[in-house]
């Protein structure tokens, strides 16, 4: 108890008793300046502190060094201890703030009392008394004694009374004893601190985590073992060191930072982590330090402590999951990204989109050029049982860099500079190829091995300063070989892995089905393209009475092929059939749709068919387009592709006009589509008034029918809807802007083509786009001959007679004697078998026709006659000696006709 009295005091804030006997406060734990200025002998001894006392009772000197001055966290601070002084005269005569609290009893209250009554209880008051004699005659006493402290609660006090001693050490007489000095210490609170350093000693030394103290001065009081082993030093050279003696300049640094941030403020740093090299371990090591502040009494600052863990390993599996998440995460953005559209160019770009630079810096795609014309490439088993040798040109559809300029480093890269190939300068050549150049692998080169074996390869990047690592994955999807993707990292990235190499493999086998996909579809589209081209007329199609241009543009999307179509049917009688229409949806279905229809309208318009029977005919066809048969929704065109798919309704919009070069009528009929505009010679274009109609494939409703007399150099302009609609304007707005563009366009018909497109596709194509344009050249007055003949004999003679005078008129002798041939048949066989009045035709444009009217519905049959026949031969020798020749019922019988070639 003696020594833990002497060495545990550390001044504290004290109050003395003045001269009148009234508390006077002190601050003893820092010495101040009116201290400094009093010498110890001006001092009184009634303004001595409790360690000032307790070095007097160890005869120590006033003003020696003492543990602990001005130094939070010293024991003094956290122990319950009082001291107070005895006068000779047995009476208390120095009483301490500490004891006043100790003891519940104040400075006034206690000065110049007995101690013995004061402080012990009453039945021990003799036993006190004695005790207290015996210090006062010169001996000292240590033992236990209970009291009664502040809050009311009895406790146990371990007491240390000794004789006062003078100023040279030495013990007064007993009959000259100057008091005595008594030092009592809380023994409740003295155990727990006992315990809690016990406890706190064991868990500082045995816990696997590293704990370290560092002071105010921001050097190392204390570490355990696991902190000195953690930074590969003892323990005990690891005292009075700082940060920088432990880390790097940049790591310490950072941990002077947060240990100054933390003895400032207060508020704990969790989880901050550090690296370095250790001494007695290979590598890097990794640490997580979390630091708080240490503060004693009254929130006094004494340090930061803080806690240390190696999580090298924890960091490096830390790293490999998240570079797994990372790798999967490239997985599935390949898996989103890569094959939006059905383009092979796209595709790959989007591949490459997904790598660069999130898995490597450099990268390009080569694909077999046969690819981009939609065959197929080499069969990994080979042809006939040969294996493939992996030769074959390939063009280079996509680069993508983050290195440099675009291909640097191609030569080195693909081992043209290292004589891995035979030819040395193939590697200089095969840099050359950027995007869009072809290019051929030697067999014996690690790109052309990946393309025959379908397994990735890595080649060696050679002397390239910018190049770390390469990987070759070939792009392979239903056993053909595609091509092959080319990834290469630059110097500071790590190699191409193990792992890297099935993530790389894991994207090709993705982006290889969607490259194929993209190939098969352009086989399709450009079948469906040559389908849909080889149905429109050639050029400009000639037609009687009429100048025709026309336009096909089909859109900027070429994922899909329309519906849209045109056409020019010469008619007899110098009659034309102008046709536009558009299939509705897109694709080979919408493709093939549009030229059964349009085959149809031809077969339709050689009978010779009203315009409304013509759109009536087709919309019984429309309706059985793609009909499998029995089971099939009757009567609706369907297509069915799979057991519970809803049958498929092909709808087609039309727009059928029949028109007459002798008479310049038009008739027209409109199954759902735009109307036809008109523009008359001084008159603002317009659009004609023709009943709409439902499309084709609906059914249910019939077809009305417009007739118009055409001017001389009139314009009537066919069209379908990607001409005029678009998702950025109305569809007025669009009729409007035709109008305008056909007024102010050129009169030549062609440039009058490209004008009316190049204004009214401002939305750059989004549908496919037919024009037909047909300007109205009336036929000379003397190009038409025509005669009405009553149902006679003599007919025959006047009819011969009439067309030869018109033949003759006109210069064209050479088909006077076929003419005369011809007439004379026709005429005869509508006296024979027709009835009421005969008229006759002649036409003249880029042949001569002519025409035999009768009421008669029988249509004329050709056959073979017998030798004992005495006829049936007269439709023989027309079909031997004209060109053309045919028949055609009217409203009120037929026409039998034949063309002559000039």
């Amino acid at each position: 108890m003696t020594g833990l009295a002497a060495a545990a005091v550390p001044p504290v804030p004290e109050t003395h008793p003045g001269t009148d006997g009234e508390a006077v406060g002190t601050e003893a734990a820092d010495t101040g300046p009116a201290d400094v200025e009093r010498t110890d002998a001006e001092r009184t001894d009634v303004e001595l502190t409790d360690v000032e006392l307790a070095e007097v009772a160890a005869g120590q000197p006033l003003g020696s060094p003492r543990w602990g001055e001005g130094d939070p966290g010293s024991i003094y601070e956290f122990i319950r201890v009082a001291t107070f002084a005895i006068g000779p005269d047995g009476l208390i005569s120095q009483w301490s703030e500490r004891a006043a609290d100790f003891f519940a009893v104040p400075a006034a209250e206690a000065l110049g009392a007995d101690p013995v009554t004061t402080l012990v209880p009453r039945e021990l008051w003799r036993r006190g008394r004695a005790r207290l004699e015996r210090t006062l005659a010169g001996e000292e006493w240590v033992g236990t004694a209970p009291y009664r402290g502040a809050d009311g609660r009895e406790g146990l006090a371990e007491v240390y009374l000794m004789p006062a001693v003078g100023p040279n050490g030495e013990q007064a007489a007993q009959e000259s004893s100057p008091g005595a000095l008594c030092l009592a210490v809380d023994l409740g609170r003295l155990r727990r601190i006992e315990t809690e350093l016990a406890a706190s000693e064991a868990v500082f030394g045995q816990t696997p985590s590293g704990f370290f103290l560092f002071d105010r001065q921001l050097r190392l009081q204390r570490v355990n073992r696991a902190f000195a082993e953690a930074v590969g030093l003892e323990p005990e050279a690891l005292a009075g060191r700082g940060a920088h003696d432990l880390f790097t300049t940049s790591e310490a640094e950072r941990l002077e930072s947060a240990l100054r941030q933390v003895l400032q403020t207060g508020d704990p740093v969790v989880d901050l982590r550090f690296s370095g090299a250790v001494p007695t371990r290979a590598g890097e090591r990794r640490w997580a330090i979390s630091l708080y502040r240490l503060t004693g009494p009254g929130e006094r600052p004494m340090g930061v402590a803080g806690q240390v863990n190696d999580i090298t390993s924890r960091h490096v599996a830390e790293r490999e999951a998240a570079g797994v998440r990372r790798n999967l995460a490239l997985v599935n953005e390949a898996s989103a990204h890569i094959g939006s559209t059905l383009d092979l160019e796209t595709t790959a770009k989007e591949l490459l989109d997904v790598v660069v630079p999130q898995f490597c810096d450099l990268a390009t795609v080569d694909l077999y050029s046969s690819l981009l014309s939609g065959e197929s490439g080499p069969s990994l088993t080979g042809a006939g049982g040969h294996p493939y040798d992996g030769s074959g040109e390939l063009r280079r559809v996509a680069v993508s860099s983050v290195v440099g300029a675009g291909a640097v480093g191609f030569g080195s890269l693909l081992g043209g500079d290292q004589g891995g190939y035979p030819d040395q300068a193939y590697g200089a050549r095969l840099a050359a190829a950027e995007a869009g150049g072809t290019l051929c692998y030697p067999p014996r080169s690690p790109h052309a091995r990946a393309l025959r074996t379908g397994r990735s390869a890595i080649p060696d990047p050679g002397p390239d300063p910018l190049l770390r690592s390469t990987l070759v994955v070939p792009l392979v999807a239903r056993d053909v070989v595609l091509g092959l993707i080319q990834l290469s990292r630059a110097i500071g990235s790590e190699p191409f892995d193990a792992r890297d190499v099935a993530i790389a493999e894991e994207i090709a086998a993705r982006a290889a089905v969607c490259v194929d996909n993209a190939r098969l579809y352009r086989r399709e589209h450009e079948r469906a393209l040559i389908l849909q081209r080889s149905l429109l007329p050639p050029g400009n199609p000639e037609a009687s009475g009429l100048e025709i241009a026309c336009r096909y543009r089909p859109s900027n999307n070429n994922t899909e092929v329309g519906g849209d179509w045109f056409d020019v049917i010469p008619l007899p009688g110098n009659r034309t059939a102008l046709v536009i229409g558009d299939v509705m949806g897109r694709g080979l279905r919408a493709a093939v749709a549009m030229g059964q229809l349009r085959t149809a309208v031809r077969t339709l318009a050689m009978l010779d068919l009203e315009p409304a029977e013509v759109l009536g005919s087709l919309d019984e066809i429309a309706r059985g387009l793609g009909d499998p048969g029995p089971g099939s929704m009757p009567g609706y065109g369907s297509q069915r592709t799979g057991d519970n798919d809803a049958p498929e309704v092909y709808l087609a919009t039309c727009v059928y006009a029949v028109y007459d070069a002798v008479t310049r009528r038009c008739v027209f009929a409109n199954a759902g589509h735009l109307p036809p505009a008109l523009l008359s010679p001084g008159e603002p274009a317009r659009m004609l008034d023709v009943p709409p109609g439902l499309p084709l494939g609906v059914g249910g409703e019939p077809f009305e029918e417009v007739t118009l007399t055409i001017p001389d150099g009139a314009l009537l302009g066919l069209y379908t809807d990607g001409l005029v609609e678009s998702r950025k304007h109305q569809l007025d707005e669009g009729l409007q802007a035709f109008r305008i563009a056909l007024e102010n366009g050129a009169p030549v018909l062609e440039t009058l083509c490209d004008e009316v497109l190049n204004e009214l596709d401002p939305h750059h194509g989004e549908d496919d786009i037919a024009l037909l344009l047909a300007r109205v050249r009336a036929l000379p007055e003397d190009a038409v001959g025509d005669w009405q003949l009553p149902p006679e004999p003599t007919s025959v003679a006047k009819a011969r007679e009439r067309a030869c005078a018109w033949l003759l008129t006109r210069g064209l002798d050479d088909l006077v004697d076929t003419t005369e041939l011809l007439v004379s048949e026709l005429v005869t066989n509508a006296l024979r078998h027709g009835r009421g009045d005969i008229r006759v035709r002649l036409l003249r444009d880029a042949t001569v026709v002519c025409e035999v009217w009768d009421d008669g519905y029988a249509q004329p049959r050709r056959r073979r006659a017998q030798e004992t026949d005495e006829g049936g031969r007269g439709l023989q020798l027309v079909s031997l000696l004209a060109e053309r020749w045919g028949s055609r019922r009217t409203p009120h019988g037929k026409i039998v006709w034949f063309e002559l070639g000039l």
